[in-house]
C-alpha cells in the first residue's frame, strides 16, 4: 500500500513515517516545512534504511494534490498537517481555521476527486471541552473547545461525519490523542519545535540542555494534587503505532471511527518534571506564572475501546518517555540543527 502522509516531517508524523516505512509501506510525505524539518525524513532514512518521497507544498494547495494523486497510486491518506500551538491559536485564530480546517476541506476535496476515501486524522483531546468526570471515553460528547486550535479540530471532525453520513465509500478514523512527548529510541528522531517550545516536556528539555533559562510552570492553582495542571503523556512511538493499528481497521470497515490514544494515567507538570530531572540527572529551574489561556484543570483517556478493537494499547512509561527524550534533547542541543 502506499499512504500519503501529510505532515509527516513534523514531530508525530515523522515518527508515523517511520513506522510505516518499517511496517512496509510505500509512503509520499506532503509538508510545507512551516513548523517542521526535512532533517526528521533523512533521520527516518538513517534508522529504518528505507525512505519516504518528500514532496514540500501546502495542503491547502489544490493543484499540487490534484498531481500528486494523479502521479501516485495513494490507497489512504494519514493527515496531520496543521498548526497546533494552543497559546498561538487564541492570539491567531484566523491562522489556526485557515491551516486546520482550510486544509482539511481542500484535502479531502482533492481524496473525493481522486477516488481516495480512506482517511486517518489527527484530532485531539481538546475537542472534549471540560467534561465533568475523568477518564475521557469516547461516549463523551463533545463540548466547547477552550481555544481555536480544539475549536479547528472539533469543527473537521464534524466535516467527516457529515461527510461519512453523505457518502458510504468513505472510511474515516479520528484519533484523539492527548500529549505526545518522548522520541524514538535511537537518539536521532525526536521533537524539535521552531522558537520556543510551546509544549512541557520540550521546553523542560531545552531548559535542562542550557538553551532556555528557566521553566514557566503556568498556575500552580488549580484544582489537582500539587495544584499543577494533570494530564495524559504518551509516548510518540506509541502513538505511531496506533496510527497503524487505526489505518489497519478502516481499510477493512466503513464509516466513522473513534479512537482514543493515551494511556489512562494522568500526572500533573510537577511530576514530569521530576521525573525529568531524575531521568538527565540535572535540575530544572522553575517559575510559577498565571493560569495561560486556554489551559484546563486535568485530562487524561479512557482508553479502552483503541485496546479492544484495534488491539493497541500504550506501553511506555513516564520514565521511559523521559528518558528518551533526555537522549534526543543531548544528543541534538540544537535540535535538528546540531
Amino acid at each position: 500500500m502506499k499512504i500519503l502522509v501529510t505532515g509527516g516531517a513534523g514531530y508525530i508524523g515523522s515518527h508515523t513515517t517511520l513506522a510505516l516505512l518499517e511496517a512496509g509501506f510505500e509512503v509520499v510525505v506532503l509538508d510545507n516545512l512551516c513548523n517542521s524539518s526535512d532533517a526528521a525524513l533523512h533521520a527516518v532514512e538513517a534508522i529504518c534504511g528505507k525512505s519516504a518521497l518528500m514532496i514540500r507544498g501546502d495542503v491547502r494547495d489544490r493543484a499540487l494534490l490534484d498531481r500528486i494523486f494523479q502521479e501516485h497510486a495513494i490507497d489512504a491518506v494519514l493527515h496531520f498537517a496543521g498548526l497546533k500551538a494552543v497559546g498561538e491559536s487564541v492570539r491567531k485564530p484566523l491562522e489556526y481555521y485557515d491551516a486546520n480546517v482550510g486544509g482539511s476541506l481542500t484535502l479531502c476535496q482533492a481524496m473525493a476527486a481522486a477516488g481516495v476515501f480512506r482517511l486517518v486524522f489527527s484530532s485531539s483531546a481538546t475537542v472534549y471541552g471540560e467534561p465533568e468526570q475523568m477518564p475521557i471515553s469516547e461516549h463523551f460528547p463533545t463540548g466547547t473547545p477552550t481555544n481555536p486550535y480544539g475549536q479547528s479540530k472539533l469543527i473537521v471532525e464534524n466535516v467527516l461525519r457529515d461527510l461519512c453520513a453523505a457518502e458510504p465509500r468513505w472510511s474515516v478514523a479520528l484519533l484523539r490523542y492527548f500529549n505526545p512527548i518522548g522520541a524514538h529510541d535511537s537518539g536521532h528522531l525526536g521533537e524539535d519545535p521552531n522558537g520556543i517550545p510551546n509544549n512541557l516536556v520540550p521546553y523542560i528539555s531545552q531548559v535542562a540542555v542550557g538553551s532556555l533559562q528557566e521553566l514557566s510552570i503556568f498556575g500552580d492553582d488549580y484544582s489537582t494534587a500539587d495544584g499543577t495542571g494533570v494530564r495524559d503523556y504518551i509516548h510518540v512511538v506509541d502513538l505511531a503505532d496506533g496510527h497503524l493499528k487505526a489505518l489497519q481497521s478502516i481499510s477493512q470497515r466503513t464509516g466513522l471511527n473513534i479512537w482514543n490514544l493515551g494511556t489512562g494515567d494522568g500526572y500533573s507538570v510537577m511530576q514530569v518534571l521530576r521525573a525529568f530531572e531524575q531521568a538527565s540527572g540535572r535540575p530544572v529551574p522553575y517559575r510559577v506564572m498565571p493560569r495561560r489561556a486556554g489551559d484546563v484543570a486535568e485530562s487524561w483517556a479512557d482508553p479502552s475501546k483503541a485496546a479492544r478493537e484495534l488491539g493497541w494499547k500504550a506501553t511506555r512509561s513516564l520514565q521511559q518517555m523521559m528518558t528518551d527524550t533526555w537522549r534526543w534533547q543531548s544528543n541534538h542541543p540544537k535540535g535538528y540543527q546540531g
